[in-house]
């Protein structure tokens, strides 16, 4: 592990393109376009000579590990570098070798092996040679990439929806041959209730793995002897070629040379005519034709990118496994051994670690190096968690103490125990909660920057069979401290905490600074408790936290699962009213009333708003007594006492004569209006603002001394206010978040992650539902509602899975998990007979079934406790515990029925959420969910249970704040800048993790879109190809982010011409969605309206009507979500001819649009002028038809088609990939800063600056307005600049970045915000053809800043840009909103030229929208 500590990122440097610097605040980390990057000649090792790009400060060892990644060395390895002869030293810089220069050659030399060194050569020769792909990835849990497959065979015979050759039921093998035409599968249609699983993963790329070797083991002879042994033998190797012929290999220094053994006769002489190969492969091609053809082909093979091939940080479950549970290949290197672990020294891991984290990091170059040490390590460690936590719960580690009920295990370098249940924080449940709080607390701390002195344990939290282990590294120094009973807390390093005595040292000052600045910057106040012996202790921390110094000098804090503060609400002795107010305690700030404010109500108890008691039924007793307080919610708190202290200043102030006659008089008011608003707000301090929480406060069995009693009422207050704050506020916004967004959560996973950014612990999921059921809009919320309800659900299960499976041995597993899940799923299960199934098996297998079937039921008993649950009791016991841990008893009904019927859940979510959550994994195929009486779900369908790990995440701070200062830059609407920072920020993450980390994800995404926003099209296709890659590996194949980033890739496609590919990537996205969660959610009608753009005509209109019905349910009629989808059916209508279904529709559209912005807004005129484009047309093909009378059956009607180009920029507007391009509060800011600048010089008597501001205003065209607003090169060759909604930083949603925030602006933002340019027919009469020119001249050049604008307002008067829209001199926009309603329409009957419709700047009509002579 050391040398990962010291090695600089390796192949990551080596890809790393080129770069641009940046600046961040105060600090200046530049990162240049390295000119010091130049091309060396590699030669020598047996390969050919060829060219290599390093970079000046690459280390040695850095340029050697591109070297050995390169197909051109792989595999050999035990390399050196030499320069004109001189040997390398690894750790030198490549920019301090004298004599290396562009064109110097660089020697590959062949190093002596050693025993280790030879295994681990042999270890990359079988890595090399095994067959990878995505059932590899299946075998091990890991979720796969499956873009691939979608992408890579365009002359697949099967046009499968989601592109892969996959078997299927007679039912989908049917749908796939009537979709050989291009058309979707029915599953995927609207309305479709089918869900398959067999489409979602392919199968093997490669069927049949290319044969190297017939095998390849140890040798009887191994190990060698003594004599040989100390002559240079380290190990014998037995190959059988494909020829046939068994050879015996002999592992020397010098590398590799056959001998004379063979199966009867040991003669390790070496064969005359053997070379001896340094490259085992050599070896092998030398004895082997065949091998050395093979071989040959898989090194000519093309290779994949780094974030395909390279190994992710962390396991990514995926909760499907490969179809057959067997492995389809013989495993011909097993038997090589090279995969074991050799038996040696445990690593130390806190050294690793804290070695890791006291690497420098002056310098950018030092800080990256730091992360990725810090990250290899932590994955590192994350992956021995993994295996020890199966091999302790199998049963092959004996515990280390003699405690039944609190087993220690010490294995792989590791410290696992499952924790006391003490009865203080609520027996099982309590000592969950205290395994999970410490490892969000080491989080917390570890976050903590300019902290390097303060170390924690790596820690991570392990779940596996139901049961949860805590592992830790080993502290140092520690074991001995329990030796003698009377031994000092300072001789065993105990310096802080409330057992550490009085003392003073050196060390001990400097653990009470790094603890100060800590409780800082977690906002935890110093209090003073009162230890156990009666001597008062002031703390920083909580009062379990221990401070010592370990016996490497290192200085650790421990202990530390209560360092955040209590959560109140669920705290009874909150309930209970503070001590009786004394005459000392009369001015006690947490027994004054609350003041009457727009923010605040009456405090009916210390701290509770009015009537919060009987409206919430809060305070209440929790399953545990750990529940606690989030750090954003802190955070979110802390801004909203914030905004009230600035008010109470502001009318204290104003009660005195205003603001700068208190400044201006040098008297206290000003002081004494800030101490009022202090002690109003509840701040610590009288003279600043100043919030912060002490830990201990509602903590039981905690002591304070009488000195601190005005302290602690002041605490209880704020917490019961906090506390509060998450009911009144944050659950409200949330709700108002989903009702107007359509990116709203999908499943489990994401409504967690949103709730937890705004603070909401899952423990509020029965207030979250009691709020929404409440709401007027329920029926709008009814997917949050579903979401909730199902997380609910299966939280609760899991909880009684765990208890169930922990009586259940190894043996029995998978029949005791078919059970469970028949028992779930199942409303009338009735589970066979004990050992009627093996019966069964038995007698279908023959003769065979005895010993295949051994293993299954071995040593299972008659009656077994597993056996015997009943769906009834499993029901029961959810019931329970939902009722307990979310006060909710008559959601879940009688039974899964109950939940499908009123909800809409699908019982294929619920299953997919069970096993991401429970580590289940099942077999890939068609699962019949609604069988009334027989489980769906066999014990051969149990693949496997992994662990699931909680662990630390590792930050990279200069990755995400180059992503940070990226988005600042999209905010104001300078794209240039906003593209160089996401470059950065993306050669940043690939230098730290190699791209797989969902920040990485998240920064490709902005990236692509930024690029398409400045028409590189081609550069955003292959960025989000990577997004996606990344999304699959990291975050899973099925998670609802690569389902947006599968959208996001079909838009870039179709723009880039590749219309299949583009229908692939849509409709893989829709079979996940299907998934997931169903059809029933807003970011469908997103994905429809994009199908509908795309797909052939017949299915066009179904997913179109879809998209109409779901805006129309979710956001209402006269939503812009909703007037988009009217007009996309209306112009779909009108492709296909029918203007008069297009007219009513468009109506609809016109209708939205004048409740929302009026009559005059330009949005609404545009609608009402294509509106009449269309009429005009439908009584052109009315009258038409009329004078044919007869011969109508034979008429032909005329139709509109859109171009591709407004396909795509309709695909744009509704995806919302316009909406990075201009900031609302940007706008709103640089609006008021003119307005107020012209103001004050009006009084000056500057008469001529207010005709200065208003060009600046309107057009936005002066030079000095585009620098301030941002809307200059960058936003005109992005089009019109569109308005997005930035109350939700990067940091804090940085998977909703587009979200829509408001009903009325974002939404319409996206897609009505063009100016339209009517399309009208050539052949037209006089008066057609003047008011086909009065229509295009009145809405040419309307732009999105028009939206937020009342009527009667000055267009531009908010966002501070504008276009005129009657005005010739002003700028043409480049996409016009007759552009996104109809374009250059075409006639698709044959009458070429009658119905082209003619555009602003188009041939008939002039660039002003007049007619042309």
């Amino acid at each position: 592990m050391k040398d990962k500590v010291r090695r600089g990122g390796g192949r990551s440097q080596a890809k790393a393109g080129d770069v641009i610097g940046v600046t961040f605040g105060n600090e200046a980390p530049v990162i240049k376009h390295d000119e010091d990057t130049f091309p060396v000649k590699i030669q020598g090792a047996g390969v050919e000579s060829f060219e290599l790009q390093v970079r000046g400060f690459w280390l040695v060892q850095d340029a050697l590990a591109s070297l050995l990644s390169r197909s051109e060395v792989c595999p050999r390895s035990n390399l050196s570098l030499s320069l004109a002869g001189a040997t390398l030293d690894p750790l030198a810089p490549l920019q301090s070798l004298k004599g290396l220069r562009a064109g110097a050659i660089l020697r590959l030399v062949e190093e002596p092996y050693g025993s280790r060194s030879a295994r681990l050569h042999l270890a990359r020769v079988v890595e090399l040679l095994r067959a990878s792909g995505p059932q590899d990835a299946l075998r091990q849990g890991r979720s796969p990439s499956v873009l691939e497959t979608l992408t890579q065979a365009q002359t697949a015979e099967t046009g499968v929806a989601n592109g892969k050759n996959l078997k299927r039921s007679s039912a989908n093998a049917k749908t796939e041959s009537s979709s050989s035409d291009g058309s979707p599968p029915e599953y995927l249609l609207p309305g479709s209730s089918e869900r398959p699983l067999m489409a979602l993963l392919p199968h093997s790329s490669q069927p049949e793995a290319p044969s190297y070797l017939k095998d390849l083991c140890l040798s009887c002879w191994n190990p060698p002897p003594g004599h040989r042994k100390l002559q240079g033998d380290f190990m014998y190797i037995t190959v059988v070629t494909q020829e046939g012929r068994r050879y015996d290999v002999t592992s020397c220094p010098k590398g590799f040379f056959l001998n004379r053994s063979t199966e009867d006769v040991f003669d390790p002489r070496p064969v005359q005519s053997s070379p001896v190969c340094h490259c085992f492969t050599d070896l092998l091609s030398h004895i082997s034709p065949a091998f050395k053809q093979a071989f040959t082909t898989l090194k000519s093979r093309p290779q994949q990118s780094p974030v395909e091939e390279s190994p992710t940080a962390y396991h990514t479950l995926s909760w499907l496994g490969p179809p057959c549970a067997s492995r389809i290949h013989k495993n011909t290197f097993s038997r090589l051994g090279v995969d074991e672990q050799a038996a040696t020294q445990a690593p130390d891991w806190n050294e690793e670690l804290q070695a890791a984290r006291d690497l420098p990091e002056r310098t950018l170059e030092e800080r990256l190096h730091r992360d990725r040490a810090l990250l290899q390590i932590n994955s590192a460690f994350v992956k021995v968690v993994m295996q020890g936590a199966e091999t302790i719960i199998d049963g092959f580690v004996e515990p280390v103490n003699g405690n039944p009920e609190d087993p220690a295990f010490l294995w792989g370098g590791l410290y696992m125990s499952q924790g006391a249940a003490g009865a203080v924080f609520g027996g099982e449940r309590g000592r969950r909660a205290a395994q999970r709080m410490e490892l969000t607390c080491v989080q917390a701390y570890s976050n903590l920057e300019d902290m390097q002195g303060l170390h924690t344990l790596p820690t991570a939290v392990v779940d596996y069979r139901g049961v949860r282990l805590s592992a830790q590294g080993l502290a140092p120094g520690l074991e001995s401290s329990e030796q003698e009973e009377e031994v000092t807390p300072a001789s065993r390093g105990l310096l802080y905490g409330i057992n550490a005595g009085p003392q003073e040292s050196p060390q001990r000052r400097k653990l009470l600074g790094f603890l100060a600045s800590a409780a800082k910057a977690l906002l935890l106040q110093k209090n003073v408790v009162v230890a156990p012996s009666g001597h008062r202790v002031p703390l920083f921390t909580s009062v379990d936290a221990q401070g010592l110094v370990g016996a490497d000098g290192r200085l650790y804090i421990l202990d530390v699962f209560r360092s955040l503060p209590a959560d109140a609400n669920f705290c009874p002795e909150a309930e209970t009213e503070s001590p009786p107010v004394t005459g000392e305690d009369e001015n006690n700030p947490s027994n004054q009333s609350c003041k009457d404010g727009d923010d605040k109500k009456e405090c009916e108890v210390g701290g509770w708003p009015e009537d919060y008691l009987s409206n919430h039924g809060l305070p209440r007793s929790f399953p545990h007594g750990l529940c606690r307080l989030r750090p954003e919610l802190m955070r979110a708190f802390v801004q909203h006492k914030h905004c009230q202290f600035t008010q109470c200043v502001k009318e204290n102030l104003d009660e005195h004569g205003g603001f700068e006659e208190c400044a201006t008089a040098g008297d206290a008011r000003a002081t004494e209006a800030v101490r009022a608003a202090c002690k109003e707000v509840g701040s610590v301090s009288n003279i600043i603002f100043e919030m912060r929480f002490n830990p201990n406060v509602f903590s039981p069995g905690v002591t304070f001394p009488p000195a601190e009693r005005e302290s602690v009422n002041l605490q209880e207050r704020l917490l019961k206010e906090a506390a509060a704050f998450i009911l009144t506020h944050q659950i409200p916004d949330f709700v108002q978040f989903c009702l107007h967004s359509n990116e709203a959560p999908m499943d489990g996973s994401t409504l967690k992650q949103t709730l937890h950014q705004r603070g909401i612990n899952l423990r509020y999921l029965g207030h979250l539902i009691k709020a929404i059921a409440q709401s007027e809009h329920r029926e709008r919320l009814r997917h949050i509602m579903r979401v909730a309800i199902g997380e609910v659900f299966i939280r609760s299960t899991r909880r009684v899975f765990n208890s169930f499976l922990q009586g259940v041995d190894v043996p029995n597993a998978s029949a005791a998990v078919s059970h469970f899940l028949g028992c779930l799923l199942v409303p009338h299960f009735t589970p066979p007979p004990v050992g009627e199934e093996a019966k069964k098996k038995s007698r279908r297998r023959g003769g065979r079934g005895a010993g295949a079937g051994a293993g299954a039921g071995a040593g299972a008993p008659e009656n077994t406790p597993w056996s015997t649950l009943t769906g009834a009791e499993l029901w029961n016991l959810v019931c329970q515990d939902a009722a307990e841990t979310y006060s909710i008893s008559d959601c879940l009904g009688s039974g899964l029925n109950h939940l499908v019927e009123h909800y809409g859940l699908q019982k294929l979510s619920l299953l997919r959420e069970f096993c991401l959550k429970t580590g289940v994994q099942l077999k890939l195929k068609d699962y019949f969910l609604d069988n009334q009486s027989k489980s769906p779900i066999s014990p051969d369908d149990i693949l496997n249970i992994f662990p699931v790990v909680k662990h630390v995440h590792m930050p990279m701070v200069d990755a995400v704040k180059a992503c940070g200062a990226a988005q600042t830059s999209i905010q104001k609407g300078l794209l240039d800048q906003a593209l160089e920072r996401l470059k950065e920020a993306s050669y940043l993450f690939g230098r730290v993790c190699d791209n797989l980390h969902p920040e990485a994800c998240y920064c490709h995404s902005m990236m692509a879109k930024v690029s398409y926003m400045q028409k590189k099209t081609a550069e955003a296709r292959s960025i989000q190809l990577k997004a996606v890659v990344i999304s699959e590996r990291v975050l899973g194949f099925d998670h609802p982010n690569t389902i947006q980033q599968y959208v996001l890739l079909g838009v870039y496609m179709f723009a880039g011409g590749e219309t299949a590919l583009a229908q692939k990537c849509f409709l893989r996205a829709r079979l996940l969605m299907l998934t997931v969660h169903g059809e029933d959610h807003p970011y469908m009608a997103t994905l429809d309206s994009c199908l509908g753009l795309v797909m052939a005509e017949d299915h066009s209109g179904k997913f179109l009507k879809n998209a109409l019905r779901l805006n129309t349910s979710f956001f209402g009629p006269t939503h812009p979500a909703t007037a988009l989808s009217q007009h996309l059916l209306a112009q779909w209508l009108c492709s296909k001819g029918d203007y008069r279904s297009a007219m009513t529709h468009e109506k609809e559209a016109l209708t939205a649009f004048t409740s929302l912005y009026g009559e005059e807004n330009t949005q609404t005129k545009s609608s009402k002028d294509f509106l009449s484009v269309i009429t005009k047309q439908a009584v052109k093909v009315e009258r038409t038809l009329r004078q044919a009378g007869a011969e109508s059956q034979e008429q032909t009607v005329e139709c509109i088609n859109p171009t591709a180009d407004t396909i795509v920029e309709q695909m744009v507007l509704a995806t919302g990939i316009r909406r990075i391009a201009q900031s609302d509060k940007f706008q709103e800011y640089k609006q008021k800063h003119l307005e107020r600048k012209a103001a004050a010089r009006r009084e000056l008597g500057i008469d001529d600056m207010s005709k200065q501001v208003a060009p600046q205003t309107v057009n936005g065209g002066e030079e000095n307005s585009e620098q301030e607003t941002g809307c200059g090169k960058e936003a005109e060759e992005a089009g019109n600049p569109v308005m997005e909604n930035t109350t939700q930083g990067q940091e804090e949603e940085p998977l909703e970045e587009t979200s829509v925030k408001s009903a009325a602006a974002d939404s319409t933002s996206s897609h009505v915000k063009e100016a339209a340019e009517q399309s009208q027919p050539e052949e037209q009469t006089g008066a057609d053809s003047e008011s086909s020119a009065s229509e295009v001249e009145a809405v040419n050049g309307a732009t999105c800043d028009e939206l937020k604008s009342e009527p009667g307002e000055k267009n531009g008067e908010i966002n501070g840009e504008a276009e005129i829209a009657t005005s010739p001199q002003a700028p043409k926009s480049p996409l016009t909103w007759a552009d996104v309603v109809v374009s250059k329409a075409i006639v698709t009957n044959g009458t070429e030229g009658k119905a082209e419709v003619v555009n602003g700047g188009e041939d008939g009509v002039a660039v002003n929208g007049t007619a042309e002579e």
